[in-house]
């Protein structure tokens, strides 16, 4: 993203480290060393070869295995079930008594790209100016941030992180939580093109609370179709764009090089439907907006926001429009909204056959709350299988991912979390961890203050 940003967040870790060294006085040096975050030695060795034995195994996608196997090599599930191979050398795990799950993924983040708010040289979300799709997330990312470490010891192996600010807000990618550089840690490095769709009223919070109590204005309504218009002419043109570069590649002779344009050429895959475009919308009036606006435009389309989505839910169904779900722990938006509004929302979507899945929306701290989110909207309607399916599997098949990740079946990825529990409880405790192949220690800044001051008197 912005240069000034990059130069400026080592400038900001500097001196953070200056400012520790300021305070060391009050604590011993090697206690401040100890609070450094552990991901950077996580990714130094390779993917091991392990038997999880005598274990619940959660599959997601099939029916649970009790007392079984799971085989993992080269970073991959390669055995599952009552009797699978075991390679030689194997390190054994018996996991008696306890559950593995595939690891959890959060579909709307902005993970590695928001360390600190007050520190401005920390946060790298927006870029400047209203249409930015050439702006791509995976550049920016901290893959040492403090978040990422919290959040895998609770079970999220893997996010959607994304920029945002102005209308088209940039590229996301899908990473997994583990590496040294944002490229370890890619899935997908460009993964869908993430739109705050112009909304009536203005942007959310209090604003579009008064918004929604006063109606809407014709300027309200002008307005939005003006920035519309905008984003329409711009996906037309890196139509027409991709066209000129098409017919250039196959008559370079006869046909002039176009003139490169970063803008039309990042848009060119998502224009003709090759990627997704991730569609932020929360009123009903947006959302059905939002939809209309990309059939017009034949894009992949996926809504995000979604607080109104179980009113949308027929028509997001007869368009075959998926749904990231971010609002289930949110106040409802209406002051003569239900209270349970928001927590029911993913049952109204589950049952209209919406796809859908549930994510935070949280910028990196309260990434780790996701399996809670999950469990909200269980107890208020949701199946619990549902409830697990829509922070795994169903994230995964939303972002055309779910041959790699999502459940526990021979070939994927081994991201895989064992509890001593029910994964969507928040008494639950993680006994194992692995992304990737790799076991992860349970170690986090959060782990290492608690050592550091449980016994202090």
């Amino acid at each position: 993203m912005r240069n000034t940003l990059r130069t400026n967040r080592a400038t900001a870790l500097l001196a953070a480290v200056a400012l520790a060294c300021l305070f060391s006085g009050f604590a011993r040096s090697a206690s401040a060393q100890n609070i450094a975050s552990p991901s950077v030695q996580t990714m130094s060795t390779a993917p091991g070869t392990y038997v999880i034995r005598n274990a619940r195994i959660v599959t997601v996608s099939g029916p649970d295995i009790e007392n079984g196997m799971l085989v993992i090599s080269n970073g991959r599930i390669t055995g599952v079930g009552a009797n699978a191979a075991v390679p030689a050398g194997a390190t054994e795990i018996d996991a008696r008594g306890l559950s593995v799950f595939p690891g959890m993924i959060d579909a709307e983040t902005n993970m590695g790209l928001n360390e600190i708010g007050a520190v401005g040289a920390t946060v790298d979300t927006n870029e400047l100016g209203d249409m930015n799709p050439n702006v791509a997330a995976i550049w920016a990312v901290n893959p040492h941030s403090a978040h990422v470490d919290v959040t895998r010891v609770a079970g999220v192996t893997s996010v959607v992180t994304m920029p945002q600010g102005g209308i088209i807000s940039g590229q996301a990618a899908v990473l997994n939580l583990n590496g040294t550089t944002p490229r370890e840690m890619s899935i997908v490095p460009f993964a869908a093109m993430v739109i705050d769709f112009p909304r009536v009223g203005g942007g959310g919070g209090f604003a579009a609370f008064v918004a929604a109590q006063q109606g809407i204005t014709p300027e309200a309504l002008t307005t939005r179709d003006r920035r519309v218009e905008e984003m329409r002419k711009l996906m037309r043109d890196a139509e027409a764009y991709g066209r000129a570069q098409d017919a250039y590649t196959r008559d370079p002779k006869a046909v002039p090089r176009p003139d490169v344009n970063l803008q039309f050429a990042a848009l060119v895959p998502y224009v003709r439907g090759e990627r997704p475009v991730m569609l932020r919308a929360d009123r009903e009036r947006d959302i059905r907006a939002a939809v209309r606006f990309a059939e017009e435009m034949k894009l992949k389309t996926i809504i995000v926001g979604g607080s109104e989505a179980g009113r949308a839910a027929a028509f997001l169904k007869e368009h075959n429009v998926p749904v990231v779900l971010d609002s289930v722990l949110n106040l409802p938006l209406r002051e003569d909204d239900a209270y349970d509004e928001m927590y029911a929302n993913a049952a109204k979507l589950q049952a209209a056959g919406v796809r859908f899945c549930i994510s935070t929306g949280d910028s990196g701290a309260h990434v780790r709350d996701l399996p809670f989110h999950a469990g909200m909207a269980a107890s208020f309607g949701l199946p619990r299988e549902e409830a697990l399916k829509s922070v795994t599997l169903y994230p995964a098949q939303i972002m055309g991912l779910s041959d790699q990740m999502g459940s526990i079946e021979q070939g994927k990825l081994a991201n895989l979390v064992i509890t001593d529990g029910d994964i969507l409880e928040p008494r639950t405790n993680i006994r194992y961890l692995f992304i990737g192949g790799r076991q992860i220690p349970l170690v986090s800044r959060h782990t290492i203050l608690n050592d550091q001051f449980k016994d202090r008197k």
